[in-house]
Formats: C-alpha cells, structure tokens, sequence
C-alpha cells in the first residue's frame, strides 16, 4: 500500500490491472487492489484524511484496518507528525487509561513513575486506538470526554491538557452504541477479503515482489493452478493471512513460480496436501533453491543451511535431486 497510484496494468509480476495509492515511501507502504470497492475505500480515506473529526474503521480481523489507519494519517496534513498506536485488547483497564491519557508520578503504585501517555505523544499527529471494543466502558467514556472537550487529564493529575491529536479508532463489527459517544465522527467499513476478491491477484503480486526483495531471491510468478487455488480460497484471515501465504511459499519455492502446493492451497478441488507431501515439497524447493544459490555446491549448501554435510546429502537424496545438475 505506496506510491502515488491509479490504475495500471501490468505493473508486477502477475500484470494485473491493478489500483497502487502511496502512504510512503517503503515499498510496502501501499495500498493495493484491483476493483471498484477498493477504489472506493481509497477515495473515502482520502476524503477523511482532510477532517480532522475522528475516525471509527471497523473490518473483519486482517481485513487492513491499521494499515487503513495509517493511510488516513499519511495523506493528512498531520503527515510529518506522530502516528501512535495503543492496542485495547492487552491491557487491563488502569494500565489503558494510563496507556491513553498518562499519569504523574506515584498514580499507579505497581508503576510508580509518571508516564507520558499516548494521546501526548501524538499530539499534532494520529493516535490509532486499536480494537477499541475490548476498552472498558470507564475509557471510552473518558475518551469520548475528552474528544467533546477538547481536553483530556493525566491519572492523579488534576491539571487539564489540550487535546492535539487526531483519534482514529478501530473495531471488527459495528458497535451497538458509540464508541465516541456524542461526538461527531467519521464510520469506514472496510469489507472483507472474500467481498474483494478482484484485490486478490493484485495484493498477491504486491506481496511477492515485497518478500521476494526481502528473500534477495527474484520474483517469477504465480503458476496458473496457484492462481486459480487463489482465487478459490476464502481467505479467512483476509489481507494478513493472504501475505503469509505468500511470505511461506518464497520460503518453499526459492526462485521458482510459486504453486499451490508451496501456497498450502487446494487447487481446481483438489484436498489440500498432507503433512508429509507438504514437508517432501519444502524439502525439494529448499534444496533446489540453495543448490541453485551455491552452483552445486554441497559443502557450501550444508554451511548455509546449518547443517552437517553428510545430514545435508541425506536431504538430497531423499528429495532424488542430482547435484551436478547446478554445477
């Protein structure tokens, strides 16, 4: 989800039509997609980026929201300052408020010290409440306070604060009641993978040349049977399991065209493979791939894979590969 993007085609490895929308200047910074409702997505977000009320994303687990977050606050014009995140769903409640809003020193005797809460550190920039369903009703009422006054106050400190950062919140279904209270704000529902599925191509491509630079390996493709398990697949995790997939099967393939196999997808209703068969593929591609790497050479092989040369040739033989094959 990076650079300044329409449509394109052809702009990776699979030449998808493809929507890229920069929030910065990593490569995986970017929003991708392929469709209309991504578009719209984008086009929201921009939109909101230029409001400074706040901001409730709700979308399925995975589904991009922080990365959506993260977005809204690289086009606003809060861009050159903090972007702060504070997950609800680790922390017990006094350990939240004090996450949130900070405390003086002494207020909670088990961290006695003052702390500079998240909402200071974001001020002028973003303050991402991340799963803000699972905040106890004691802090989002003070957030909403807080938000309504323009004003917030640190734990055991009676002075007030002004209130400088933007809050966006996120959460995986709609709230039965607000969660900002009275307070007027902005709603984005981000769909699910599996109401996406013309991103599907796309995000996959995006991923591949993202890990695939991380891997220093280069990035040939997706076979057409990984293409259409892709697509079959109804993506539970959405976006983050997606990228896993993806992030696993560079590890199986190598340099090779990634397959339904290595993507551990069932293709054209075929059963997902076995442990085994799964264990025997990564074996063939990891050995090809640094057989590859080393022109066929074992010993250097063996020391890149940390392991002994002759539990290394064992491997070989078990996988059938000839080793004067990449000399």
């Amino acid at each position: 989800m990076s650079e300044v993007g329409v449509q394109r085609e052809g702009s990776g490895s699979e030449g998808e039509l493809a929507i890229e929308r920069s929030m910065g200047r990593r490569r995986g910074d970017r929003i991708v997609g392929g469709g209309r409702a991504t578009q719209e997505i984008v086009d929201q977000a921009m939109a909101l980026a230029r409001s400074d009320r706040p901001v409730l994303i709700i979308g399925a687990p995975g589904s991009g929201k922080h990365h959506l977050a993260r977005a809204i606050h690289a086009w606003s014009s809060r861009a050159a300052q903090p972007f702060v995140g504070v997950s609800c769903a680790t922390l017990p409640e006094a350990l939240l408020a004090r996450e949130i809003f900070g405390c003086a020193e002494g207020a909670h005797p088990q961290l006695p010290e003052e702390h500079v809460g998240a909402l200071t550190r974001a001020a002028g920039g973003t303050l991402l409440v991340d799963a803000i369903e699972h905040a106890p009703d004691g802090v989002r009422e003070r957030l909403a306070k807080a938000l309504g006054d323009g004003r917030f106050q640190r734990d055991g400190d009676g002075a007030g604060l002004a209130l400088r950062a933007r809050v966006i919140a996120t959460c995986a279904a709609a709230p039965a009641r607000s969660v900002f209270g009275d307070v007027a704000h902005h709603v984005l529902q981000l769909p699910p993978l599996s109401a996406r599925r013309e991103d599907v191509l796309p995000l996959a491509a995006h991923f591949l040349r993202l890990f695939s630079d991380e891997a220093g390996v280069t990035p040939i493709g997706f076979t057409p049977e990984a293409r259409s398990a892709l697509l079959s697949e109804p993506w539970p995790g959405n976006v983050r399991e997606l990228a896993e997939r993806v992030r696993q099967a560079i590890r199986l393939a190598g340099s090779g065209a990634i397959s339904a196999e290595a993507l551990l997808l069932a293709a054209g209703g075929e059963n997902i493979p076995s442990f085994k068969e799964a264990k025997r593929a990564f074996e063939t591609r990891y050995v090809v791939g640094l057989l590859r790497r080393c022109e066929g050479n074992i010993s250097r092989a063996a020391r890149l894979a940390k392991k002994d040369r002759k539990d290394f040739y064992d491997v070989i033989r078990r996988t059938g590969i000839d080793p004067s094959e990449f000399r």
